[in-house]
Order: structure tokens, then C-alpha cells, then sequence
């Protein structure tokens, strides 16, 4: 072991001479000096190793038997879709539930109709870039909610994919009742900007969040139109990194809602009823979508058996 000497200005003393705490031991080392090695060596052992060292740095010390472990930090904090309150479904609430699923009928024609569909809309979407989509109908009773629910579920199923399903048809709000769950919090807070994202939505699925509405609105239009809604909604795409976003509207001929709406999707999905719509109102809602945004197509509800005869 390398000892420190003294300097040889502070000379020798005689061995039986008054203490002064530079007394020189037998190796050469005064007590002083072994004082100072000591505090030295106990510097060294407590400073940690730089990166890159010649490896004759201190090893670090271990913790004292019985004493607290160190607090760590998490390795990442959760993203905000990990924070949405998960709600599995409930069994009893599906069946007693208004409109029938396809997640429980999975080899009925209505599901794999659902499916291609699906296929088709992401086709539509990756090529052109889009995410957001409106769902609505000419007029009531079409099966826009039906539709637009079974579509998300369809999506849901989509291996590492995010599906975001908000009701905004204020007027007849449905979609809580066609899953069978409650609504959490106030949908209109947070298209106002006054409620986050986790307070307000639910996953019932792990790839699919849902914003339920049971609360009907009258004035929603006013809603649709503030440039809060715009920015809660590019909020609500940033944060939650959903791949695909389903809005549920009211109908495009007897409310201004989805007129007032329109700015904030790239694309609209109509739904007709088989056994009501018209050509004309078809082609009066095509009318009114011009110019607006696009397109993806009209989806047949009800539509009659080809094998059964026309009446």
C-alpha cells in the first residue's frame, strides 16, 4: 500500500518529545498524514466511477443490511390511451341492449358484411391519408348508430390498431344504449375544452375508446361550430394516437349538425334504409356534402333478399 510522507520542512522530533500530531510512524507516515489518507480514501470510495475509467476507481458500496431500498423511477409513464378508464362489457347490459352487436353474432351475414366493410373504408383511408370519419344518414331512423357502432367493433379487432367512436347526434344520443354502458362525465364539457380526454372516454375494448352522450342538446350546432370543438378534437387525435375516428351524427336533411360538423372530418359514410330512403334525398344530401368534403360512399341497411320476390 502506498503510504503519503510528509514534507521534510516540518523535520524530525525526538521519539519521546511532546506529541504534535505530525509524529513520522515507523513506515515513514506521520499521524496526520494517515488522517488525511484516511479521509482521502473515504472521498474516493463514496465518489462513483466515471465512465471510461482505468478501473482502479473505488467499487461501489453496497446498502447496510436491513436498510430502505433507494427509490427508483418507472421506466415510462403511461400514455394517455393506457390512462382511459377500461369498462369490459357487460353480458347481461348487451343483451338487453336496443341494437344487436356483431361481436356477439361473428358468423351471422350482418358481421361479415360489417368486416368487409371495413376492409374496404381502411383501403379508402391509408391511401388517402385519412383518419376521421362522419357517419350519418338522409333521415332518422336509418341506422346510422347501428352502424356506426358495429363498424367500430369491426375496426376494434384490427391487431395493433386504435379506434376512437364519440356520439355527437346530440339530438338522439343512442350509442350508451346500443352498447349497453353508461356515459361518463359530460361529452359537451369536453368538446368545450373544460374536460380532458381520460375524463370523458371509455375502452371497452383495449384498440377501441368510446365518448358516450346521454344528455340531448338542441343548440348542439353552436357546439359543433365553436373552435373549441376543433381543438378538443385535434387534442383527442394527437393524445390518444387512434388510428381511425367514427363520429356519430344526426340526420344530414333535418339538422344543420352535421352541416356545422363537416369542417372537422376528411370524409362522410352515408347510411340509407333500404325500405325508405329515396334517390332524391340521396342525391340531395350529395348536394349539400359538395364542396364540403368527400364521400366514401352510401352503405345499404336493410336491404332486401334478392331471393325473396318483390312486392
Amino acid at each position: 500500500m502506498k503510504h503519503f510522507a510528509i514534507s521534510g520542512a516540518c523535520g524530525a522530533t525526538p521519539a519521546h518529545g511532546p506529541l504534535t500530531g505530525l509524529e513520522v510512524d515507523e513506515d515513514g507516515m506521520s499521524e496526520h498524514g494517515y488522517k488525511r489518507f484516511r479521509r482521502r480514501r473515504a472521498t474516493a470510495a463514496a465518489t462513483p466511477p466515471a465512465a471510461g475509467g482505468t478501473g482502479t476507481e473505488a467499487a461501489p458500496q453496497m446498502a447496510a443490511p436491513g436498510a430502505p431500498p433507494q427509490a427508483q423511477l418507472p421506466a415510462r409513464l403511461p400514455e394517455p390511451w393506457d390512462r382511459i378508464r377500461q369498462v369490459p362489457f357487460d353480458p347481461v347490459a348487451q343483451r338487453a341492449a336496443r341494437l344487436p352487436l356483431v361481436s356477439r353474432f361473428r358468423v351471422s351475414p350482418a358481421a361479415k358484411s360489417f368486416d368487409l366493410l371495413r376492409t374496404r373504408l381502411l383501403h379508402t383511408l391509408k391511401a388517402r391519408g385519412w383518419k376521421r370519419v362522419a357517419v350519418t344518414a338522409p333521415s332518422a331512423g336509418c341506422g346510422t348508430t347501428f352502424s356506426a357502432v358495429n363498424l367500430a367493433l369491426s375496426l376494434a379487432r384490427v391487431p395493433d390498431s386504435r379506434t376512437v367512436l364519440m356520439d355527437l347526434n346530440f339530438r338522439r344520443p343512442g350509442m350508451a344504449r346500443a352498447l349497453g354502458m353508461e356515459a361518463q362525465g359530460d361529452l359537451g364539457a369536453f368538446l368545450s375544452g373544460s374536460a380532458r380526454m381520460e375524463d370523458h372516454l371509455l375502452r371497452p375494448l383495449p384498440q377501441l375508446a368510446v365518448g358516450l352522450n346521454q344528455t340531448a342538446d338542441q343548440d348542439a350546432a353552436e357546439l359543433l361550430h365553436s373552435s373549441s370543438c376543433a381543438e378538443a378534437l385535434d387534442g383527442l387525435m394527437l393524445r390518444s394516437g387512434a388510428d381511425t375516428a367514427l363520429f356519430d351524427l344526426p340526420p344530414v336533411l333535418e339538422h344543420d349538425d352535421t352541416a356545422a360538423f363537416l369542417p372537422q372530418v376528411d370524409a362522410v359514410l352515408l347510411i340509407s334504409d333500404g325500405s325508405s330512403t329515396t334517390a332524391a334525398q340521396l342525391a340531395a344530401c350529395e348536394k349539400m356534402l359538395a364542396g364540403h368534403t368527400e364521400l366514401l360512399g352510401v352503405v345499404l341497411n336493410r336491404a332486401r333478399s334478392t331471393d325473396s320476390p318483390l312486392n
